[in-house]
């Protein structure tokens, strides 16, 4: 340890980090050391067999990143430190397999991971079960811990949504000019920490290339222009390459197909057993599978067929072009997901299946939930001393708004000795 009580690790993507004082009492706690055991990319590992770095991994990245844009910006040391807690823990509220049960959480309990980090960082909740915690009576809580160090637990939980979701003693009703928005966007924006870290991680990782950004550039060019984040217009080559390739890793990793199967089989176990889901969420990803498998025959298939790779396979998906307008009301009544289970139930039975074997899949609501920033690329380019939003400088952004990045509207999967039969089944079920 260095006379500042500071350590450094060698991380994978950023190199030499430094962990000071206040990121090395954060690491000592439950609530981040959980993350340890939980991967950052659920089960992309399936078709991506390098997918395997933990959530933790991601926060320490984050919390660096965070710190680096406070630097570049000559934000004072308060912020600083305040930006870096809140990219350490911006994700602790997350359960097992990551994003994987984002949707069923949101459905059964009306929050997402996000409102669950900020109760876990204010005290207001724990991602760790009583009686575990108990067995390290000594191991102070995450907003003890800030405390500590004179990190207001408020202030850091209102960064986690970005600038809609902050403090109002914080951000809001000030002057135009005047207010500090740019805190909360380092955190969660269209050009923020989170996204830095994880696209750089993810590619490397999974070996896509489609991840890597210039982020040196980035930080480069990075400003505050009335209270915001803003670039320089010499950064925009580099922020055009940090939004496309938000958009293809979207495509290529983390909604493929595959991948998404593997997800909603999970999922459908979870939601197709009695346990409450707020149990589920503070399980990590081995124990959820074990628990699985000692629930009833269909969560232990699920839990065997992920355990040995044999996934369900897609028996007919539909893109927007093909299709009809009866079609689209049919699919639109799939949001309710009681109705979506209805009617898997319907093609299982015309199919020979159990019920839970047919999976129906509509993924962009469920996109928006787990990643709401997909549409947004608005940041302000500075040019002359002055400020024009990203699509209005930059044909690209336009059409990143609207670029689809999932290859499927609605897509059906079953066991694969069941393909065809489910195909013939599904038809009448999905208005064709």
């Amino acid at each position: 340890m260095s006379a500042s009580g500071a350590k450094t690790i060698t991380d994978t993507v950023h190199g030499t980090v430094r962990l000071e004082p206040l990121t090395l009492d954060l690491l000592e706690t439950l609530e981040i050391q959980r993350l340890n055991s939980i991967r950052q990319l659920g089960l992309t590992y399936l078709v991506f067999p390098g997918a395997n770095h933990s959530r933790v991994e991601h926060c320490l990245g984050v919390g660096h990143v965070a710190s680096e844009m406070a630097r570049v910006l000559g934000l004072p040391e308060e912020e600083r430190k305040l930006v870096q807690a809140a990219g350490l823990l911006h994700d602790v509220g997350h359960g097992p397999f990551s994003h994987t049960l984002e949707h069923v959480l949101s459905r059964e309990l009306a929050v997402d991971h996000m409102d669950l980090t900020q109760r876990i960082i204010t005290g207001k909740d724990d991602n760790v079960v009583p009686d575990e915690r108990k067995g390290f009576p000594d191991v102070p809580r995450i907003h003890e811990v800030l405390a500590r160090h004179a990190v207001k637990p408020d202030a850091v939980a209102a960064l986690i949504r970005g600038p809609a979701d902050a403090a109002p003693d914080l951000f809001a009703s000030r002057p135009r000019g005047a207010g500090k928005q740019y805190l909360a966007e380092i955190i969660h924006s269209p050009m923020d920490a989170d996204q830095i870290d994880y696209l750089m991680r993810d590619a490397h990782y999974t070996g896509a290339a489609h991840g890597m950004i210039d982020v040196a550039r980035i930080l480069q060019t990075l400003r505050v222009h009335r209270g915001s984040l803003a670039l320089d217009r010499k950064g925009l080559p580099a922020l055009e390459g940090m939004l496309v390739a938000r958009g293809l890793m979207y495509s290529s990793v983390y909604f493929h197909k595959t991948v998404r199967i593997a997800e909603e089989m999970v999922a459908r176990a979870v939601e197709r057993s009695d346990a409450p889901i707020a149990a589920i969420q503070k399980m990590v990803d081995a124990e959820l599978l074990s628990w699985l498998a000692d629930q009833g025959a269909f969560q232990r298939e699920i839990a065997l067929r992920v355990k040995f790779r044999k996934l369900y396979k897609r028996a007919v998906s539909f893109d927007w072009d093909g299709l009809t307008e009866p079609m689209r009301d049919t699919f639109a009544a799939f949001k309710d997901a009681a109705h979506r289970r209805r009617v898997e139930d319907r093609i299982a039975r015309r199919a020979g299946l159990e019920p839970g074997q047919v999976i129906v899949d509509v993924p962009l609501p469920e996109l928006l939930v787990s990643e709401p920033r997909i549409a947004k690329t608005e940041v302000a380019i500075l040019e002359d001393g002055k400020a024009r939003p990203f699509s209005k400088v930059s044909t690209l952004g336009r059409a990143l708004q609207t670029r689809q990045v999932v290859d499927w509207v609605l897509m059906v999967a079953c066991p694969p000795e069941a393909v065809a039969r489910v195909r013939k089944a599904a038809a009448p079920a999905l208005g064709r």
